[in-house]
C-alpha cells in the first residue's frame, strides 16, 4: 500500500513477500484491515498510525502491520509482531531494508507463546494466558509439556493450552 509517488518501492517489496500492492485512497486502510492477514505500508509512519487507530481491536484479529519508509531504508514492525509483522519485517529487510522489531521476547532473543504454537503446528486454546506467559518467558525458560490422553486439564491464567492443528487446518 503506497502513494503512486512510490509505488516502484512498493512493488519491489510486493514482489519480493508475492503481496498485492493497493495505491492510497480514502478508507484504504479499512478495506486492507477487513481483507488481508498483513499490511506493508509505504508511507511515513504516522499517516499510518492516524489512519489505522480507530481500526486496531485486539492482536488475535488484527492484521500485521509493517511500515517501510519510500527509500527502503527501514521496516518496523508496527503491529501483530508475533503474528507476522517481525517475520515479514525480516523478510523485507533481505531486499535492502534495516528491520525494527520491539516486540519484547524477540528484542531479548527469547521465544513467545505465540512462536512456540507455530514450531509445535498448534494454535492457541487460551490467549488470554499469553500475556504472562509471554512475561515469564523474558525472564525464565518456560517448559514446555506434551501430555498424551485420555486425560482432563485443568489450568491457571498463567499457562498457555496448545493444541496440535489437524493437518488439513495448518
Amino acid at each position: 500500500m503506497t502513494f503512486e509517488r512510490n509505488l516502484e518501492i512498493a512493488e519491489r517489496i510486493a514482489s519480493h513477500v508475492d503481496a498485492d500492492v493497493l495505491l492510497y485512497e480514502k478508507g484504504i486502510f479499512r478495506k486492507a484491515f477487513e481483507e488481508y492477514d498483513a499490511i506493508v505500508a509505504v508511507f511515513a509512519t504516522g499517516i499510518v498510525v492516524r489512519d489505522i487507530a480507530p481500526l486496531i481491536q485486539d492482536k488475535w484479529k488484527d492484521p500485521a502491520v509493517v511500515v517501510v519508509d519510500s527509500n527502503l531504508n527501514f521496516a518496523i514492525s508496527l503491529l501483530g509482531g508475533h503474528h507476522g509483522a517481525n517475520e515479514l519485517v525480516r523478510r523485507i529487510s533481505e531486499i535492502g531494508a534495516i528491520p525494527v522489531i520491539t516486540t519484547a521476547t524477540e528484542v531479548h532473543n527469547r521465544n513467545s507463546v505465540e512462536g512456540i504454537a507455530k514450531a509445535l503446528g498448534c494454535y492457541i486454546v487460551n490467549k488470554d494466558s499469553t500475556r504472562q506467559v509471554n512475561c515469564s518467558l523474558l525472564e525464565q525458560d518456560v517448559e514446555v509439556l506434551e501430555i498424551k490422553g485420555p486425560k482432563i486439564v485443568v489450568v491457571g491464567d498463567d499457562v498457555s493450552v496448545l493444541k496440535k492443528q489437524k493437518a488439513e487446518n495448518r
